[in-house]
């Protein structure tokens, strides 16, 4: 298990209701109203949610990533995020994602040397780790 050395931001959130209830940031910048996947009801889901803190987190570990590489990551990236939410042979649920990236004008290794280093620092990155199937796609 990695450790932290020195906590440098701790979010606070508030949530009632399960998936069919709401969460909410104590700084107020986040109140949401959430929803079971698939339902049509009004609100987002954990997976949604799940899926952009990772994409912006792994946008943040791509710019740092290229730094001691001298690639400075394209203003235009983007990054879009299937999070699967399914059900395992023990009857129980699991998680796999899959972030497709796209890094325009960049050389195809320049964009897989981010992508490999942003893998290796990304703290979503280091949760997911043998836990969960995470796969990427480089455009």
């Amino acid at each position: 298990m990695r450790t932290i050395e020195k906590i440098v931001y701790t979010a606070h959130t508030h949530t009632a209701g399960g998936r069919e209830g709401w969460g909410k940031s104590s700084d107020d910048q986040l109140d949401v109203k959430l929803s079971t996947p698939g339902s049509s009801k009004p609100g987002t889901n954990p997976e949604q949610l799940f899926g952009i803190g990772y994409a912006a987190c792994f946008m943040g570990a791509m710019r740092r990533a290229g730094v001691p590489l001298g690639i400075r990551v394209p203003d235009e990236v983007s990054i879009d995020a299937d999070v699967s939410l399914g059900t395992t042979a023990d009857q129980g649920f699991a998680l796999a994602v899959k972030l497709t990236i796209n890094l325009p004008g960049l050389e195809t290794e320049q964009k897989k040397q981010l992508v490999d280093g942003a893998h290796q620092i990304c703290p979503y990155s280091h949760a997911t780790r043998g836990n969960i199937d995470v796969r990427f796609e480089i455009l």
